[in-house]
């Protein structure tokens, strides 16, 4: 499950196009930060996704995405004209082709870096790959049953466009001002674009009478999964934030937000459904794929500066500033299914999952340095030269993997007190046994 919102210039406080996502996955689905440059390619090469070879185009833009470690696909990215996407599983009345020999919908979304220069780009750049390819195969990690069709929230320097798809049928609509997707389909009656048998099926199915006003959302959603997702109470949230905060959307608010719950006694381990914006997951049946294992805000201004965690948990985690230019990102360790000391994403595992054995009485003790370390990497990557920047970026990834070192150290002294209850617990302990963490 994820959260995905988007402010434009006219509800943010610098007049910006503010952008931000929590992933949502498997917790044991390490989340890869990588960099891709831009390149140029020859007639008739191929191109290898997750399930299928495709046709690659002549140029590809250079591209930040945030993967899981075995797709090829991404969660979430910017490209280097300034286009960032994300995605959310929705789930619809059309069959899910659980076959996989058609494009994922991260697979959908990475392409789409790669070949759209702007957002209205990238739908038309889905709905061509919809057309050509299908989108379907099982996108989860470990469970293999879970498939589902796709929404994404496109945005770049100038506008931004919501697309709900449902199969290889899909709709599209200019954003105004703000928009919040959360698992479930969000466009009604107004959209500004279709596919042109979206109607027609629907009639056809008997899910819109003809001669009605026709609402996707009503007609195409599907109520069980949406439900059972929380979709709605997660998208109230940002739909309030958004509200709340019109013309004082900002950086520093944004990710506050990807880092917030639904209650100031949130505990991971009470809820039954996944109804907060950071997720962490609880157990293996409501609450299996719903843990934050990447997050993403991007500041889409004349300077375009993308703020990844490239960690779990965005409660427990640091925004770092990531720029474009001659070197991008530093060495982050390579991916892989299980606890990897040389991987930074699985470093900080080891935190993550020490706040998770109290979390109610443990993250207190390190909320108010972490919360100090990332005003200080905002300010501090305000108004660098471009020569400065990357040694800045790095700089910041490593000062924070050192501070996580030192938070878990003190957080291994302290006893467990309120562990949660026994099937939280039993959960955790195979997740961990799975991913050879020492916990």
């Amino acid at each position: 499950m994820c959260d995905t919102i988007v402010a434009l210039s006219s509800a943010t406080e610098d007049g910006s196009v503010i952008f931000a996502k929590n992933s949502d996955r498997e917790a044991n689905e390490m989340q890869a930060l990588e960099y891709h440059a831009g390149a140029e390619h020859g007639p008739g090469k191929k191109l290898r996704c997750t399930y299928r070879s495709i046709d690659q185009v002549e140029k590809t833009h250079a591209v930040l995405i945030s993967r899981p470690f075995w797709m090829w696909g991404a969660e979430m990215g910017i490209n280097e004209k300034g286009l960032a996407i994300g995605n959310e599983a929705i789930w619809t009345k059309m069959p899910v082709r659980r076959k996989n020999d058609r494009l994922l919908g991260m697979d959908l979304l990475r392409l789409a870096l790669e070949r759209a220069g702007s957002a209205r780009q990238g739908v038309e750049v889905i709905c061509e790959l919809l057309e050509r390819h299908g989108q379907g195969g099982i996108a989860g990690y470990r469970d293999k049953n879970m498939a589902y069709h796709n929404s994404f929230l496109l945005a770049d320097k100038n506008e931004a466009w919501v697309m709900e798809t449902a199969d290889y049928l899909w709709v599209a609509k200019k954003v105004e001002h703000y928009y919040a997707i959360s698992n479930g389909a969000t466009i009604g009656e107004e959209f500004d674009l279709a596919h042109p048998d979206l109607i027609s099926t629907a009639i056809k199915n008997g899910w819109h009478r003809k001669g009605k006003t026709f609402s996707f959302r009503a007609a195409y959603s599907d109520w069980f999964y949406t439900t059972f997702s929380a979709s709605k109470m997660r998208r109230r949230q940002s739909h309030c934030y958004l509200r709340d905060n019109l013309k004082q959307v900002n950086v520093p608010g944004a990710i506050k937000f990807l880092q917030s719950h639904d209650r100031e006694d949130y505990t991971p381990h009470s809820p039954l459904l996944g109804s907060s914006v950071c997720a962490h997951a609880g157990n293996p049946l409501s609450r299996h794929a719903t843990q934050t294992t990447g997050s993403m805000v991007a500041h889409l201004a004349g300077d375009i500066t993308a703020w990844f965690t490239a960690t779990s948990s965005a409660c427990a985690s640091v925004f770092k500033p990531v720029r474009f230019g001659e070197k991008v990102l530093p060495p982050l360790g390579p991916p892989g299914p299980k606890f990897d000391p040389e991987n930074y994403w699985w470093k900080n595992e080891l935190l993550h999952r020490t706040l998770l054995r109290d979390y109610q009485r443990l993250r207190p003790l390190i909320a108010g340095e972490l919360a100090k370390l990332q005003e200080e990497i905002i300010s501090g990557a305000q108004n660098l030269a471009e020569a400065d920047r990357f040694a800045y970026c790095a700089g910041t990834f490593e000062k924070s993997a050192l501070k996580a070192k030192e938070w878990l150290e003190v957080l291994k002294k302290q006893p467990v007190k309120s562990g949660g209850n026994w099937l939280y617990r039993r959960y955790w302990n195979r997740l961990n046994r799975e991913a050879g963490l020492a916990v």
